[in-house]
């Protein structure tokens, strides 16, 4: 009973200052709606609404500004500049976390000044009894039920927004629910710990990337102790040689490849904050809380799409749009997708493999899904769109680098996987 009224208050207290915040904002609004330049600036306005809402509206928004076959450019663009501008956890409250996960005594050392600070958590270097350095990953106390009320809210004004004329045809509540979800997940560092296992297990003899290996008995649901990777730079080619450039490249994009078409067990989130190299020039990957573990359809699917895609074959990659999308419309034009699709991919397949972009090929598709009101399910969007921030980085370490010929062998190694599993299936009937 306790909680539940600690969590109707939660709600009332969220909703309460939720709607002064929007107010607020509103009123600041309302004078440039009467104008089209008013109105275009109005996106530019939403990253400073979201912030002031606290950490699950930045959160969901910096999900949010990936899904570009949902929003247009402009407001994508928007809310990719939102950032966990967020004050460090005071000692107090770090404490309180540590003793209710009972790791008061766990650390010889401990620094109480974070090495990295986010909206759900910070990341302190502490020592073990026996002198090896470890990271320690420590929510805020109390942030679960703050995320929670205001997911709640958050669905309330997806569904009230039904009214507005330009949101009945948007999945909204589906998209709130996603994101909601997935930020919820970034809550559960015992998940985390999981997948680092599961990361650290699926790519060991595939690639070089180093993934910091979590300490089972020093972790829990609130805090993650990982082993302390020191003199971490960021993901730049400084100082390497050609040689080592395409090294480093190809190795990223065989890990992340074989996590897309292989294993279905996905890092969804390898923007520059976490891709770093080590003092030595090893990959290094952090922070394994947004991991999407894709449905093996799903990854079936993205697998025969990208193949597809490489051999010119764009009335199936359509098909693997339509047959894998969250949502269609009664009354999709579907001969007339597939051919805009095909048209589409036949322009990418003329071009040259190695300058094949991405991100200039994706915008494209995602107009056309707009257009004809195909959305994509998270699972299938989230790990497409992963790629377009990994492709920035590994353009600039090598402007070489052939996408497409890299992804082939993993592609054909995934097909001939699921082969065998199918024909093991079969012969078990």
């Amino acid at each position: 009973m306790t909680e539940r009224r600690t969590s109707r208050w939660t709600l009332a207290a969220r909703a309460c200052a939720t709607a002064s915040i929007l107010a607020g904002h509103l009123i600041a609004a309302l004078p440039g709606l009467a104008t089209r330049r008013g109105r275009a600036r109005l996106a530019g306005r939403v990253p400073r609404l979201l912030t002031a809402l606290g950490p699950f509206f930045v959160k969901a928004g910096q999900l949010v500004s990936t899904r570009r076959d949902l929003l247009p450019a402009h407001w994508c663009d928007a809310l990719g500049a939102l950032a966990d501008d967020v004050r460090p956890p005071g000692r107090a409250a770090v404490a309180r976390t540590l003793a209710e996960a009972g790791l008061t005594h766990a650390y010889a050392e401990f620094d109480w000044e974070p090495v990295a600070c986010g909206s759900i958590a910070s990341v302190h270097r502490a020592r073990l009894a026996d002198g090896g350095e470890v990271a320690v990953k420590v929510q805020r106390h109390g942030i679960r039920p703050v995320l929670e009320a205001d997911l709640r809210l958050a669905l309330a004004g997806a569904r009230a927004g039904r009214v507005l004329p330009g949101m009945r045809d948007l999945p909204a509540e589906e998209m709130i629910g996603q994101l909601g979800g997935a930020v919820l997940r970034q809550l559960d560092f015992t998940a985390e710990r999981e997948a680092l296992h599961l990361l650290r297990a699926n790519l060991a003899g595939h690639t070089e990337l180093r993934i910091p290996a979590p300490v089972d008995g020093l972790s829990g649901p609130t805090v993650l102790t990982m082993e302390f990777v020191p003199g971490l730079a960021r993901f730049r080619p400084l100082g390497m040689t050609p040689e080592r450039r395409r090294e480093v490249v190809r190795d990223v994009l065989r890990a992340v490849y074989r996590m897309l078409f292989v294993d279905g067990l996905v890092h969804c989130d390898l923007h520059p904050g976490n891709l770093c190299l080590d003092a030595d020039g090893q990959v290094v990957v952090l922070d394994a809380g947004f991991v999407v573990e894709l449905p093996d359809a799903v990854r079936r699917s993205f697998a025969g799409f990208f193949l597809n895609m490489a051999q010119g074959n764009g009335p199936k990659c359509a098909d693997i749009v339509l047959d894998s999308a969250a949502r269609l419309p009664a009354e999709l034009d579907r001969e007339g997708f597939r051919t805009a699709v095909t048209a589409l991919v036949d322009e990418a397949f003329g071009a040259l493999s190695k300058d094949f972009e991405l991100a200039a090929f994706a915008p494209r598709l995602f107009q056309l899904q707009r257009d004809f009101g195909v959305f994509a399910a998270a699972e299938f969007a989230f790990p497409l769109l992963s790629l377009l921030v990994l492709e920035g980085m590994i353009k600039e370490f090598d402007s070489e680098v052939d996408f497409q010929a890299e992804a082939v062998p993993v592609l054909m190694a995934s097909f001939a996987k699921d082969v065998q599993v199918d024909a093991a299936r079969g012969g078990q009937r």
